[in-house]
C-alpha cells in the first residue's frame, strides 16, 4: 500500500501514556498517524501538528492543517486529558475552566473540525472516558464531570451521524497504568487499552456499532466489597 493509499488516523495527546500506545497500535495495523499534540514528542511517525487543546482557535487550525496534508481522514480517536483531583472547596475556578475546555470542550471542537473528512471516508470518532464518568469519588469533581459530559456528547454524535457513515464510541475504562514505570498488576497496561481501541475501529464488522465500551482490570488490589457492607464505604 503506497502512503497515499493509508488509512489515516487522527489522536489528540500521543506523546506518552494511552496515546501514543494507540498511536503505536494503529500504525501497526498500517495506518499513517497524525497528532495533535501540546508538548511535542519530536518523532517523526507521529506526524505531530503543535496545539493547545484549550484553544478552539488552535484545534480547528491544527486539525485542518493536518486533514489538508494527508488528504482523507479513516478514524479520529479523542484522548488528551488534564487532570486535577482536589476537593471542591479547594478547587480553583481556573482548574476547573481547564479541565472543562481539555477534557470536554475540546472533543466538540474536534468533532467540528473533522466531521466532514470522517463523512467523507465513513469513518470512526473514538473519545477516550472513564469510569470516573459514573463511579464518583472525593476530588474528583472536575474530572468525573467532564468524563460524563463525553458520554453525553460522543452518543449524540453516533445518533445524528450515523446514517451519514460515521460511528461514533465512547470508550470508557477503569485504572490505567498511565505514568512511566507503572507496572501495577491491577491496572490495565496502556497497550491493552490500545489493542481495544484499534479493534472497534479496526476489525469490527461495519454493519455493527459499538455506542460504548467498559473495560476494568482483570485483576483486584483487594476482594470487592459486596452487599450491605458496601454501605460502609459510601
Amino acid at each position: 500500500m503506497s502512503s497515499s493509499d493509508a488509512r489515516v488516523a487522527l489522536i489528540t495527546g500521543t506523546n506518552r501514556g494511552s496515546g501514543k500506545a494507540i498511536a503505536e497500535e494503529l500504525r501497526d495495523r498500517g495506518y499513517r498517524i497524525l497528532s495533535l499534540n501540546r508538548t511535542l514528542a519530536g518523532q517523526d511517525w507521529l506526524g505531530e501538528y503543535g496545539c493547545d487543546l484549550a484553544d478552539p482557535a488552535q484545534i480547528a487550525k491544527a486539525a485542518g492543517q493536518a486533514l489538508a496534508d494527508a488528504g482523507r481522514l479513516d478514524v479520529c480517536v479523542s484522548n488528551a486529558v488534564d487532570r486535577v483531583f482536589d476537593p471542591i472547596a479547594d478547587l480553583s475556578g481556573a482548574d476547573w475552566e481547564r479541565l472543562v475546555s481539555i477534557n470536554l470542550s475540546a472533543c466538540f471542537h474536534l468533532v467540528k473540525a473533522v466531521l466532514p473528512a470522517l463523512r467523507a471516508g465513513r469513518g470512526s470518532f473514538v473519545a477516550m472516558g472513564s469510569h470516573a464518568g459514573t463511579r464518583y469519588f472525593e476530588g474528583g469533581a472536575a474530572y468525573s464531570a467532564t468524563k460524563a459530559g463525553l458520554k453525553a456528547l460522543v452518543e449524540t454524535l453516533l445518533l445524528e451521524e450515523r446514517r451519514n457513515g460515521v460511528r461514533a464510541c465512547l470508550v470508557s475504562p477503569g485504572a490505567i497504568a498511565n505514568l512511566d514505570g507503572d507496572e501495577s498488576p491491577h491496572k490495565m497496561s496502556t497497550r491493552s487499552v490500545a489493542r481495544c481501541v484499534a479493534t472497534i475501529v479496526d476489525s469490527w464488522p461495519r454493519d455493527l456499532v459499538v455506542g460504548e465500551i467498559e473495560v476494568r482490570p482483570a485483576d483486584l488490589a483487594e476482594p470487592p466489597i459486596t452487599g450491605i457492607d458496601r454501605l460502609l464505604h459510601v
